[in-house]
């Protein structure tokens, strides 16, 4: 019988969203908020503004690239993108996981773009890249956020390229260096990397995105929480503080939080490092135990923060060491997504301190071995 741990993890928090509260958290963090204020009052707006302003500062977004806080978190923020800047020209689609699969079906069944070429890899693997023709549009996720597999660097995409480029980047922004002048449109939401709370999104355009939505109008109606243009010219002020419908304060302060904390222990060089950090705990693990292995198949392509594990159990038994370990309080929510093949999930982002994913590594033993014996 393998001994079973006596320390347990300070914060045992793994959930791949909401994630885990940045260290040091507590609600005191959020006692400025401006609670009972309109969001359209100058103490609202200028705390939207602050926030837009210091997301752009801690990515180095290029200067002429546009920000804006928009509703129903990453899934709104890219379903906004996808209905205002498609349909202009023939779509590229790549996907090797269940959010860029969905965003592939919205394509086909919901804006029914015929002239759509889907590129497709199953868990753990990425599609060819090489096979894009990029005087077309694409469509796709940095890091799979359900597969633990992400794209390992931008110089698949020409700087040359005719189309745009729509990233849903949302496991992937504050985690690693991206390629912005590559990423036309790109979007994530507030719980994850960061560690806030959840129910808002980010919306990043470039230029030629900007210049595409005052050139192009859509066939289709456009429902008022995705219009992003007015008389024919792009609303500046949504990129500025305003927001389409109204944002939790709350929420906002908190994330406001989020980007200090960020701010003071370095900025995105460090978040990166504490993601890496995160990420070879893992590694160490899984390298020494014939028992568990990645899900991505390269190395490569291995995501520092949704880290997804294959292990030697079948699926009954894998429910059993999931619960198992929430119930001991040393590890919790760390099930693979529904759609993926079943395993375990680590979110190994910024705001996990490594103390803790090293004292859960002989809990996942633990519990592997009562479950297996």
């Amino acid at each position: 019988m393998h001994p079973k741990p006596d320390k347990k993890p300070s914060k045992p928090y793994f959930s791949s969203g909401p994630c885990a509260k940045r260290p040091g958290y507590n609600l005191e963090a959020i006692r400025d908020a401006p609670l009972g204020r309109s969001h359209r009052s100058s103490s609202g707006k200028a705390k939207l503004k602050e926030a837009i302003d210091k997301t752009k500062q801690i990515l180095g977004l290029p200067e002429d690239y546009l920000v804006g806080i928009v509703p129903a978190s990453d899934t709104g923020a890219f379903e906004m993108a996808m209905w205002n800047l498609l349909g202009e020209r023939p779509v590229e689609v790549v996907h090797f996981e269940s959010f860029g699969k969905t965003w592939a079906d919205d394509i086909r069944w919901q804006l029914r773009l015929e002239k759509t070429r889907y590129h497709a890899a199953d868990y753990g693997h990425l599609p060819d890249l090489t096979g894009i023709n990029f005087k077309h549009d694409l469509v796709f996720t940095w890091n799979g956020t359900t597969s633990g597999v992400r794209i390992p660097g931008g110089g698949f995409i020409p700087d040359n390229r005719k189309g745009l480029t729509l990233c849903d980047a949302t496991s992937a922004v504050f985690a690693l260096d991206l390629p912005w002048q590559k990423l036309d449109a790109a979007t994530f939401s507030w719980q994850k990397v960061p560690g806030g709370e959840a129910a808002h999104g980010m919306l990043i355009l470039s230029p030629r995105a900007m210049e595409r939505i005052e050139n192009y109008s859509p066939p289709w109606p456009l429902p008022k929480i995705f219009r992003l243009k007015k008389d024919g010219k792009l609303t500046k002020d949504l990129f500025e503080g305003s927001t389409i419908n109204t944002p939790s304060m709350l929420c906002v302060e908190d994330y406001l939080d989020a980007l200090k904390w960020a701010e003071e222990i370095g900025g995105l060089p460090e978040l990166i490092r504490r993601s890496n950090e995160n990420l070879a705990v893992i590694e160490r693990f899984v390298d020494n135990h014939d028992w568990i292995h990645f899900l991505a198949a390269d190395p490569a392509t291995r995501s520092n923060t949704s880290v997804c594990l294959k292990v030697g159990l079948n699926p009954g038994q894998v429910k059993e060491m999931v619960k198992m370990l929430e119930s001991e309080g040393a590890a919790y929510d760390i099930a693979s997504y529904r759609d993926a093949p079943p395993g375990l999930r680590f979110w190994c982002g910024a705001t996990v301190n490594k103390e803790d994913l090293e004292t859960a590594m002989p809990w996942l033993e633990w519990a592997y071995h009562q479950v297996k014996e």
